[in-house]
């Protein structure tokens, strides 16, 4: 945009101030030249409005009159041409634009009001032309950065410095973050609470919120329909038509690096498919040989099969998912090992992962990140104006990139109707975090203790059997026997709450599943009989009518007196 200040140096003493001193640098929407006692019908705020003193009307009162209505309208100034109807400034004109706070220039005559005009436009259009080249030379730097091996910190960081605030990137994975600068890291953990609602509702759409009294604006990455990552952005300052094209750049860019890692990725796990099979297999020489011979490098020596059931077999998915399992006997989890592995297959309804036992160190507790009010280089925000909360989110769907010109509609509801052939925000999560529409989690897995690679192939039957036995929500190690695993069924049965499950499968199990004389032992109806069976099946993630689960389930029973 032009200024008053730009617009006068431009014009020198074709346009100066009424009282000595300097020009505003308030900024100009337009010119706009009138002689209507009331012009603001036509005017919307912002204007240099260019008069030669007609509707002044020669008094005071109507002076004062017509100057309070440009003030109220908004417009910026008030330019008083000489030379048609007045040869001096009147002092009840300067009073009055005093009064308003409205400035007041003077076009001296012989001054065309067009000459005034000519120069606001050809100074708008050099702007406009002068942040194009800013924002071409920025977006040429961003392109040349992303081909470099650091590409993502370089894209981030480039991002960042071009806006005048900070800005991250999270992988929708889970995975490391990237934010710059690095002070800003106390931001991260409210942006991956955010990033993994928006990741949970698969929302394909920007989304602004606000993160301590100031707006925050979050893009998917998306590789064809897949969401990849987020890009968060906080600016520090009004973005521009250019900036909105620098973060599109840099979404494209990102896309492209993630499409080129997917490829890469896809190479990487069907070789790596094919080694942890040999491995599994018992072939074990054979999987050294081929994974050096592919660039795998060296094997580990020690490893701890990892196997949870998966609908789809999309291993990428199981692994964010499984890494979210209540652990048995709350020992620590797989982790980041799931998302390292390389050797993983699937096979009949199973996940297969075989984890490096030098990826399963845990990682030292960090320190808790506290925001000290400092990394934000604006102030004021929604809390000033009585809004949401500092430290709240509400995102909000939309159609600019930044928070100086979003147009937040609603809150994002992905539902059938927003987008057609779509899954419903609850069924789409279900599906991405192994859970039912209702939350519940339905995938179950098991892992074995630490062995020598070699000694792997001996595991896989027992993992097997343990992971399509392996309560849903929970991953199950496989050190223990059958007996007690059972107990734990047990367990599980007894703290139900909502009905006696534990004495309705103890019953079924005595009347060898008849339904009938099952119901007629516990004195409920038969579908009030097949209700709780159904639900100690999903309970336990096992099937009642299996003899070798209902056999150790039984003794189990047996030896608690029932």
């Amino acid at each position: 945009m032009v200024s008053l200040a730009q617009l006068s140096a431009e014009l020198g003493p074709s346009l100066h101030r009424a009282v000595p001193g300097t020009v505003p640098g308030v900024q100009l929407s337009g010119v706009h030249v009138s002689e209507l006692e009331d012009p603001t019908a036509y005017l919307e705020g912002g204007e240099l409005l260019l008069t030669t003193g007609i509707p002044l009307g020669g008094t005071a009162a109507t002076a004062s009159a017509y100057v309070r209505r440009l003030a109220a309208r908004g417009v910026a100034a008030l330019g008083l041409g000489l030379g048609e109807g007045l040869d001096s400034v009147p002092p009840a004109l300067i009073e009055a634009c005093a009064g308003e706070r409205l400035e007041l220039m003077v076009v001296p005559d012989g001054v065309p009001f067009l000459d005034v005009s000519r120069a606001f436009w050809d100074l708008a259009g050099r702007s406009g032309q002068a942040d194009l080249i800013a924002g071409l030379g920025t977006q040429t730097a961003l392109a040349r950065a992303a081909m470099r091996p650091d590409a993502l910190p370089s894209v981030v960081q480039g991002l960042a410095q071009a806006l005048g605030g900070w800005a991250a990137y999270l992988p929708a994975d889970g995975g490391a973050e990237t934010i710059w600068p690095t002070g800003s890291a106390a931001l991260l953990p409210h942006l991956r609470e955010e990033t993994a609602r928006l990741n949970r509702a698969g929302a394909h759409s920007a989304a602004t919120f606000w993160l301590h009294g100031s707006p925050v604006v979050e893009y998917p990455i998306l590789v064809g329909r897949r969401i990849e990552g987020f890009l968060a952005i906080g600016s520090g300052r009004t973005v521009t038509k250019a900036d909105r094209q620098i973060i599109m750049t840099v979404c494209v860019l990102l896309a492209l690096k993630a499409q080129q890692h997917e490829e890469l990725t896809g190479s990487s796990a069907v070789l790596g498919s094919a080694v942890a099979k040999l491995i599994v297999r018992g072939h074990v020489e054979a999987a050294r040989l081929l994974a050096a011979d592919v660039g795998l490098g060296p094997l580990p020596e020690r490893v701890r099969m990892l196997a949870a059931r998966t609908e789809d077999g999309d291993l990428r998915a199981l692994a964010v998912t499984v890494a979210g399992l209540t652990v048995e006997d709350g020992a620590p989890g797989p982790g980041a090992a799931l998302a390292m592995s390389r050797l993983r297959f699937a096979e009949d309804g199973l996940g297969f992962f075989l984890l490096d036992t030098a990826d399963l160190v845990p990682a030292a507790a960090p320190e808790p990140e506290e925001y000290d009010g400092g990394l934000l280089p604006w102030e004021g925000g929604p809390d000033a104006a009585g809004g949401s909360p500092s430290g709240t989110s509400e995102a909000r769907a939309h159609g600019e990139p930044l928070p100086a010109g979003m147009e937040a509609d609603g809150s994002i509801r992905l539902t059938t109707a927003d987008q057609p052939g779509r899954p419903a925000a609850g069924e789409q999560a279900g599906r991405e975090s192994g859970s039912d529409t209702a939350g519940r989690p339905r995938t179950g897995a098991a892992w074995t203790g630490p062995v020598p690679l070699a000694d792997a192939a001996s595991q896989a039957a027992v993992l097997r059997r343990a992971a399509l036995q392996a309560p849903a929500g929970r991953l199950v190690g496989t050190a223990g026997d059958e007996d007690s695993r059972a107990d734990r069924w047990v367990d599980a049965l007894a703290g139900y709450q909502r009905a006696d499950l534990l004495g309705a499968v103890a019953a079924y199990l005595r009347r060898r599943g008849h339904w009938e004389e099952t119901a007629r032992d516990l004195a409920i109806h038969r579908n009030s009989l097949r209700h709780r069976i159904a639900v100690a099946q999903r309970l336990l993630g096992v099937s009642l009518d299996d003899p070798d689960t209902a056999a150790h389930l039984w003794l189990a029973l047996r030896r608690r007196g029932l």
